[in-house]
């Protein structure tokens, strides 16, 4: 896996840098914005890494039960500023009911995720940690890391409305999104996931269904924005009402790009 944006780290997975497109008014930054799963396996060596980004901000997006089951792993010295959302209770993450409750073909997992892009912007809690996190960005306060579990749906969501917000063609932005099939390592941990999951849930799921669930496809993303437009009227008035106002976009361009 080489790609000049991947970070490959060893406990880490989809570690990226989604700065560096070119964006309306020049080119975003590199070095000051990053993607990534969760930390909890990081080893020594990545926290040494993470340690050089030297991060200012981190946007944990996963719910309650999703944080204490992978607690976050830090190194020494780490100072930054977490935001993290309590909303909601402790319920599983709705992926986790779906492995367990379902059939697992590719028809259905197509269709949960279609469904899930659906909702997904306006889940209360990210509507909450969106607004917070472009607030973060606004502020002059140096790297910015976003995650999730998997690095790929909630993180790949916010990194599109990041691009959007900085005037990336459409084009890179879905280029950056499916960056995941490549940084999440999909084929090579496709056998081990599939086994597991026979394992913990007594039946053998798809590779298509499993394939999904370690990747992502452009349609889920473009079912997220077509649901921002179907609901907001625009992405600009999905981001207003978030707190990302004209103001706050501007002096995040401001920031970024150079």
């Amino acid at each position: 896996m080489t790609h000049p944006r991947i970070l490959p780290l060893e406990g880490v997975e989809n570690f990226r840098d989604y700065g560096g497109y070119a964006a309306r008014g020049g080119r975003i930054a590199s070095g000051q914005l990053f993607r990534a799963a969760h930390q909890a396996r990081a080893t020594p060596a990545d926290l040494a890494v993470m340690a050089d980004l030297k991060l200012a901000t981190v946007v944990d997006l996963r719910r309650p039960r999703e944080r204490d089951n992978d607690p976050s792993l830090r190194h020494e010295g780490f100072a930054a500023q977490v935001i993290h959302c309590d909303l909601g209770d402790q319920t599983e993450a709705p992926h986790v009911a779906f492995l367990r409750e379902t059939d697992l073909t590719p028809e259905s997992a197509r269709a949960f995720f279609l469904d899930y892009y659906d909702k997904a912007p306006f889940e209360p809690r990210h509507l909450e940690l969106f607004g917070r996190y472009f607030a973060a960005l606004a502020g002059d306060q140096g790297p910015v890391l976003i995650h999730c579990t998997a690095g790929k749906d909630r993180t790949g969501l916010l990194a599109a409305l990041t691009h959007h917000v900085l005037g990336v063609h459409d084009d890179d932005i879905r280029a950056d999104y499916l960056l995941t099939n490549l940084a999440a390592r999909v084929d090579v941990r496709l056998p081990m996931v599939t086994q597991a999951l026979e394992a913990s849930l007594g039946k053998r799921p798809s590779e298509t269904a499993v394939r999904a669930f370690l990747g992502v496809d452009a349609t889920y993303l473009e079912a997220a924005f077509a649901s921002i437009q179907a609901r907001s009227g625009s992405v600009g008035a999905y981001l207003d009402a978030i707190g990302a106002d004209a103001a706050t976009c501007e002096a995040i361009r401001a920031r970024l790009i150079v």
